[in-house]
């Protein structure tokens, strides 16, 4: 359910207050713990530390971020990845193959010279 048209977009008072009057490349990263606040114009160009329950994740705002919430940019639960026994083996052998690779390209590298 979206916010009521009469009431307007949910702007943090406070963080327009530490934008105001600054230039974007001056100022340095600004935190915040408001992840509900909604990104508007006058932000395009900050860095923003959104926290996301433990630390403050850098967020640099762009145009086409205006209108979504602070807090979609700064992730809560940490992605590690998928598969378990099979997908090791996989991982070790891509690793093999990268290190043997490497190392022929160093043989042919020094038997040039």
């Amino acid at each position: 359910m979206t916010r009521s048209l009469k009431k307007g977009p949910y702007v943090d008072e406070r963080l327009l207050k530490k934008i105001a009057g600054k230039k974007p490349l001056e100022t340095g990263v600004i935190k915040t713990w408001s992840r509900a606040c909604q990104i508007s114009p006058e932000m395009v160009g900050f860095v923003f530390g959104v926290h996301n329950g433990k630390t403050h994740i850098e967020v640099l705002i762009s145009e086409d971020m205006v209108g979504h919430r602070l807090g979609e940019f700064s992730l809560t639960r940490k992605f590690t990845k998928h598969g378990g026994k099979i997908q090791k083996e996989l991982d070790t052998k891509q690793k093999e193959a990268e290190v043997t690779a490497a190392q022929s390209a160093k043989a042919a590298v020094e038997a040039k010279k």
